[in-house]
């Protein structure tokens, strides 16, 4: 087929030559374009997907679960919800307050003069520095997911965070994550189940604290406890007779009505992933 081609295009071209140069090259030019010559862009390659790693650091509504059924964290359900090219880290551990999870084991029991716990080291703990290692922490490309603001509300120390120095703690742990081509998300805290009548309603702080922070630094921000909130009532958890051991809450809540169950582990990460996607944020390019 290609002599053939050869054959009809040596005889077109010596055909046209009576006619000038210019009909003579143009059909030498299409003849290249027809066998796929020098006159045709080869197609491009889709490029491969880079490798994307997402850190966690939050509380017991983000963490891995124990060895219990109840709780189960949303973080343990975010990895289902992405790609192949997606590794999830989950860094979140029950009880902390951002402090305390910066900090594990240096954050005194008692109060200073400006009304923070006291810190008897400025050591980082063990899962933070581990984060921060510049050989096997983040990297450019990854993602950092920050949420606290339960544990933080305690009026005792070592868990007690003040608005200023949560915002203070944010602000470090978007910086570093900046400073390494990592990009951080932040995450106004999941709500528990109250209800007002037939209302669910919000019963987080920390949520002024956040949106600060992602305005100051450009960071974007999910806004947990409206979308958990919104989510409650959709799935009319309000009006409750305080059963929550039982029915649709039970199956969503552990009996404290703060915790999830897997079902609800499961949601609370959809909503987090159908954000991340409403937001436009380049990790959505993996969710499946």
């Amino acid at each position: 087929m290609k002599n053939l081609r050869t054959v009809v295009t040596t005889a077109l071209v010596i055909a046209l030559s009576s006619l000038g140069p210019s009909a003579a090259s143009a059909a030498g030019s299409a003849a290249t374009r027809c066998s796929g010559g020098p006159g045709t862009a080869a197609p491009v390659a889709r490029a491969a997907a880079q490798p994307v790693t997402v850190w966690l650091a939050g509380d017991s509504t983000m963490a891995n679960p124990g060895s219990a059924r109840c709780p189960v964290g949303w973080g343990s359900r975010f990895d289902a919800l992405f790609n192949a090219d997606v590794t999830v880290r989950n860094q979140a551990v029950g009880g902390r307050s951002i402090q305390t999870w910066m900090y594990e084991g240096n954050v005194s029991s008692t109060k200073g003069s400006d009304g923070e716990c006291r810190l008897t080291s400025q050591g980082y703990s063990a899962r933070w520095q581990s984060m921060l290692n510049a050989s096997t922490g983040m990297k450019a490309g990854d993602y950092l997911f920050i949420q606290f603001g339960i544990n933080d509300s305690s009026s005792t120390c070592p868990r007690h965070v003040g608005p200023a120095r949560y915002r203070q703690l944010m602000t470090t742990m978007v910086q570093a994550a900046l400073a390494r081509g990592a990009h951080p998300v932040l995450l106004t805290p999941v709500a528990a189940i109250t209800c007002s009548g037939s209302t669910a309603t919000k019963n987080r702080g920390f949520v002024n604290e956040t949106f600060a922070v992602g305005s100051a630094t450009r960071t974007p921000v999910v806004d947990l406890q409206s979308l958990s909130v919104s989510l409650y009532n959709s799935l009319r958890f309000c009006p409750h007779n305080g059963d929550y051991g039982s029915g649709p809450v039970g199956a969503f809540f552990c009996n404290d009505r703060t915790h999830f169950e897997t079902y609800g582990a499961e949601r609370i990460a959809g909503l987090v992933a159908r954000d991340v996607r409403r937001q436009n944020l380049p990790l959505a390019a993996y969710l499946r």
